[in-house]
């Protein structure tokens, strides 16, 4: 399991991005920082300064005559300019420089600036009042056709204690911020990259579902990303030749088939006609086994396409009884007694009668072949299964994986067989979905077909 998920797409996928996104936020982070811990204070402090004197200027009020008459400051601003009357101060002068208006801590005539008033419009000065160092900025208001002035001071030591105040938590908040996001981005980029490669998934059940049986299936690259899409194409491509080889392949096995049974059969009434000829039960004995081998091989062709197929509504026992008639003569010569254990109301299904006789005569026969003389073999019907059961010496564990192999035979098999008959049964059962197990018991197998 921690294999498939150290090899897993969306795996490397989430942690490429989140561990992308926790780079980029933290270079970000660290420049931020850097900034606040290497620039000038200065430039903090202007910053600041200009724009406190920007919201005075705007918040500015001027009577019918056109006179500044006051200051409408916000809750916060009121507390501050009254609070710190002697660090915060404000006024307001005419073009003459007189103090039309002023904070309580601001209200002596004395300037604030050595030279002009329209020479340090928009910038911060430095200057000394009443003894102490402030930080100056002065700008200038038009009413109408009337000049006027807005001054905004506030002391260097609250301008840096306030700054600080502002400045120290940044890094925490920048630490939080970079947690956080990063948390979030990671448990929403589950169900991104989940969405994303949902097509796959789908490409990929898709393709577990194709067996021999529908080769003409093909995936669909709907929805499947463009870097994908050249993958499916060519395993659709894949797969239009493999249908093709399949084809001809089960065309050849029918034609070769169905033209060696003429000859089987002339070759065989010859010899009969011929009294001259000796070991004719040989010879029989080896063209039955052939004859045999060439309709396992018309069944295997024919099985292994749907169309072959005919559903219908089979009664089970019916057909259980049809393979234990057919196969009498030869259980009687071997001496082996065929029980069928079968309920006396119809157990009916949809399938394909031929071929449910077919996969039951192969495993009666292979019963009957594997169960010693006077041995029995039983054939138990119910409404989901068909179970044989042997008396023969069971089938070694190591070869059960082979069982179902086309042409496999076990190393220590006392009859005769071409290792086609299971496969036919294994192509049947896989045509109608039915389930085909084996179980080795103390005495003897047992074959179960699960409907």
């Amino acid at each position: 399991m921690l294999s498939y998920w150290i090899k897993s797409l969306s795996v490397r996928l989430w942690l490429t991005s989140v561990a992308a996104l926790a780079v980029s936020l933290t270079a970000i982070a660290a420049i931020v920082l850097y900034a606040f811990n290497h620039l000038p204070a200065d430039r903090f402090r202007v910053s600041e300064s200009i724009r406190s004197a920007h919201q005075l200027a705007s918040d500015l009020r001027f009577d019918e005559s056109g006179r500044p008459v006051s200051i409408k400051l916000d809750e916060r601003a009121t507390w501050l300019f009254d609070f710190a009357s002697t660090e915060l101060l404000y006024r307001a002068l005419d073009a003459s420089g007189h103090v039309l208006l002023a904070s309580r801590g601001a209200l002596d005539n004395a300037s604030w600036d050595t030279g002009d008033l329209t020479s340090s419009l928009g910038v911060m000065k430095h200057v000394t009042i009443n003894g102490k160092p402030f930080d100056v900025v002065t700008l200038e208001i038009m009413h109408g056709q009337t000049p006027f002035f807005i001054q905004s001071a506030a002391s260097v030591a609250f301008n840096k204690a306030v700054l600080g105040e502002k400045i120290e938590p940044i890094p925490e908040i920048v630490a939080y911020t970079l947690l956080i996001a990063t948390i979030i981005f990671g448990l929403t980029l589950t169900f991104t990259v989940r969405r994303v490669l949902l097509p796959l998934r789908v490409a990929s059940d898709s393709a577990a579902s194709i067996t021999p049986q529908n080769l003409r299936t093909r995936l669909s690259v709907k929805g499947v990303p463009s870097e994908i899409k050249p993958i499916i194409t060519a395993f659709n491509d894949a797969l239009a030749r493999l249908e093709n080889g399949f084809a001809v392949q089960q065309q050849f096995l029918a034609s070769a088939a169905h033209e060696l049974q003429t000859p089987l059969t002339l070759i065989r009434g010859q010899i009969e006609l011929q009294p001259e000829v000796e070991n004719k039960d040989l010879l029989f004995r080896e063209i039955d086994l052939m004859a045999r081998q060439v309709r396992q091989l018309l069944h295997l062709a024919e099985v292994s396409e749907s169309q072959n197929f005919e559903f219908g509504e089979v009664d089970k026992v019916d057909v259980v009884e049809d393979v234990v008639d057919y196969l009498a003569r030869k259980a009687d010569k071997k001496q082996v007694k065929l029980h069928v254990d079968a309920p006396a109301i119809p157990a009916t299904m949809q399938a394909d009668r031929s071929a449910l006789f077919i996969l039951l005569k192969n495993i009666v026969e292979n019963a009957i072949n594997a169960t010693p003389t006077r041995g029995s073999v039983i054939v138990s019907v119910d409404q989901t299964t068909i179970c044989v059961q042997d008396e023969g010496p069971g089938v070694n564990p190591e070869d059960l994986p082979f069982l179902f192999e086309r042409f496999w035979r076990a190393p220590d098999a006392q009859y005769d067989g071409a290792g086609l008959g299971l496969s036919i049964c294994k192509e049947i059962a896989l045509a109608h979905n039915w389930k085909l197990t084996v179980k080795t018991l103390a005495t003897g197998t047992q074959f179960i077909v699960s409907f």
